[in-house]
């Protein structure tokens, strides 16, 4: 058999590349004089190593995710992650009252805040892929009901918390990039090359996987030791960006579905590599009409979920006309 041929999918990456290059250099130097250079190029290229870690996770997570649950309109979002940062960081604000603002920078809430989410996802699947012997809807539904009850006892401490408290678990609800502590983001950069080049050492195995699992298993892919590796990889992942800038539920769905419309291939070496790009490109699109239009008045996150929620309309629509 024939090894399909990558050339034909250079001027897409070449495109992007340059789109992406154009964005950043008008990111990087637009409105910035010699008085301000000390300030803001600094500034801005922690903004830029936040969003690549952002693209990174949700690019490697989104795809994985996408092909052991063999659905193309499901992201890690859904297993409930966010809902269960947003109750981390609602049960420490109300823990903690007037010492909150200080502790939510720290570099000791991250790393908590990271391994709570971390344990709290990976044991979830571990246990729900165990006690049904590795049925993947059985774990994703699992997730989303985990998630509706997250969901719940965040809700339950938003009543609880006074008014100022509430204004600041209201500022983690939605993802911010120009919060970013870089200690934080090392730890967190880390974390989610480590996991990504763990999980490409299995790409062979997921291209396998597309064909369905008893394609998979027939062509001698361990199936429930690939799909196992690649819910921890999801979870680790969703939980090292969510805990950098906060939730992007629907960056997932919005960037790897033009990523597959781009790069139509069955590859997960290129389609990982065109969502990672398409959300770079995406991201800091995203970060110059916040910034340089919008004067900061709408943060990226509502952006990212308002597009990102209607174009999951759009596919769920389409899905049922199909």
């Amino acid at each position: 058999m024939r090894r399909p041929k990558n050339k034909k999918f250079f001027p897409q990456f070449f495109a992007l590349l340059l789109i992406l290059l154009v964005l950043v250099s008008v990111y990087l130097f637009c409105d910035v004089s010699a008085q301000t250079l000390n300030y803001n190029i600094p500034r801005r290229l922690g903004v830029l190593a936040a969003i690549a870690v952002v693209a990174l996770s949700v690019g490697v997570s989104t795809v994985v995710f996408q092909t052991v649950t063999e659905n193309y309109i499901l992201t890690p979002g859904i297993m409930g992650l966010d809902n269960l940062y947003i109750f981390i960081q609602g049960l420490t604000i109300y823990l903690l009252g007037n010492g909150t603002f200080n502790m939510m920078a720290s570099t000791s809430h991250f790393v908590f805040t990271l391994i709570v989410m971390m344990c709290a996802s990976v044991g979830i699947f571990l246990f729900m892929f165990k006690l049904n012997k590795g049925d993947i809807y059985f774990v994703v539904l699992s997730g989303l009901i985990f998630g509706m009850a997250f969901g719940g006892l965040s809700s339950f401490m938003q009543v609880l918390m006074d008014p100022s408290e509430f204004s600041i678990l209201e500022g983690r609800m939605f993802a911010s990039f120009n919060r970013i502590n870089m200690d934080l983001l090392g730890i967190a950069a880390l974390v989610s090359t480590a996991v990504s080049v763990w999980m490409f050492c299995d790409i062979r195995s997921l291209n396998a996987i597309v064909l369905g699992r008893r394609q998979a298993i027939a062509l001698g892919v361990e199936y429930k030791r690939v799909v196992l590796k690649s819910l921890i990889v999801v979870a680790l992942l969703t939980s090292a960006s969510t805990a950098l800038v906060g939730p992007v539920t629907f960056l997932g769905i919005l960037v790897v579905s033009i990523a597959r419309h781009i790069f139509p291939t069955f590859r997960h070496d290129i389609l990982i590599g065109g969502s990672i790009l398409t959300g770079l490109c995406a991201l800091v699109f995203g970060m110059l009409a916040t910034e340089r239009v919008m004067q900061f008045s709408v943060p990226l996150g509502v952006i990212i979920n308002f597009v990102g929620g209607l174009y999951f309309i759009y596919l769920m629509l389409k899905v049922k006309r199909v």
